[in-house]
Formats: C-alpha cells, structure tokens, sequence
C-alpha cells in the first residue's frame, strides 16, 4: 500500500521540523548547566576537580601542545637473588616509588619534570602475600610523596585499574605517564 504523495511530503516535513527543534533546543543548552567549553583559549595546562581530591578529574591542554607519553614503567629490580616478591622488587607502594623515580628520569632527559605530568594510567595486580588483593592505598601513599605536595603541587588526571595480572609475576604495578612540554619548550 503506496502512500500518496501529499501525505509522504507532511510526514518529511514533520521529520525535519522536528529534528530543527531538538538541534536548535540542544544548542541553546540548559541555563542550570552552562556550558563546559573554554571560552576563551587556554595558554597552559590547566586542572579541574575538587581542591580535596588528591587527583584532578580532568585537565585541558593548550592547543598545539607537545606532550611526552611514557610505555608502561614497571619496577625496578632491588636485589635480582631475593627469595620474595618483596625482596626482588618490594611491595605494591615501594614498587610504585621506584616507577615514579624512574619515570621522573625519563622525564628529565626530555626537559621535563614530574610537574609537567598532565595523565597517569596505572595497573595494579594481586598481591598475593595480601590474600590476593589490590594493595591501592599502598599505590595512593606511593602518589602522595611525588604530586599534590608543597614541592610538586600538581595533581595529573589519573585512571587506577586492578588487573589479573602483570607480564612478570613479580610486578604488582606499572605505569604510563603524559607530560606536557611548557610553552617556552623549543623543539627545534
């Protein structure tokens, strides 16, 4: 059964109208919930979140930005004949220091410094000489001696995922890190 045509033009007309008014409503946006976009371009990393919160929940780079990302840094050996997990490479927080010390080297052959870091991913394993749990607040005491202090006052986005496992048994955390390069960087 055809339709005639008549009816077919109604029914593309209303289609359009109404696809107009939900764009022209979206666009408009809610007064309670102003719009998020920087209004005017940013010339430095800037961080958003709460002030109490130990990380940022989000943080804009300025167009044209260099950045500097890091593969994931796992922990460095402490004693390669250690009988433990804890004697090889330490326990989830001291394997975590020996990341971010590390970290910051690769960092400072790049010009750059652990206040330069803008995002760190971080994946934590099972300890198992914790009954197999995620050690997360010896990852958090780990964070808190190098961002979010009187030295290093910034506080990068941060996602922390508990994963099943690490590519060497002995590893309990690794770590990627994106620092931005400040403006007066020259790359040439």
């Amino acid at each position: 059964m055809s339709l005639p045509k008549k009816v077919k033009l109604l029914m593309g007309t209303a289609v359009i109208s109404s696809f107009l008014c939900v764009s022209a409503f979206a666009a408009q946006g809610d007064p309670e919930t102003p719009n998020r976009y920087l209004k005017e371009p940013i010339n430095e990393v800037e961080y958003y979140g709460s002030p109490t919160s130990s990380i940022s929940s989000s943080v804009a780079i300025p167009a044209g930005s260099a950045t500097f990302s890091t593969s994931g840094t796992v922990p460095p050996v402490l004693n390669k004949d250690g009988k433990t997990v804890y004697e090889r490479y330490g326990d989830t927080k001291t394997q975590g220091i020996g990341i971010l010390k590390e970290i910051e080297k690769q960092l400072k052959e790049q010009d750059l410094t652990l206040a330069d870091v803008a995002y760190l991913r971080v994946y934590i394993a099972q300890d198992t000489l914790k009954e197999g749990k995620f050690d997360f607040d010896g990852w958090f005491e780990a964070y808190a001696q190098f961002f979010n202090t009187p030295e290093n006052p910034v506080k990068p986005a941060r996602s922390t995922l508990g994963v099943a496992a690490l590519v060497n048994a002995d590893w309990l955390i690794e770590i990627e890190a994106v620092a931005v390069y400040p403006k007066r960087y020259n790359q040439d």
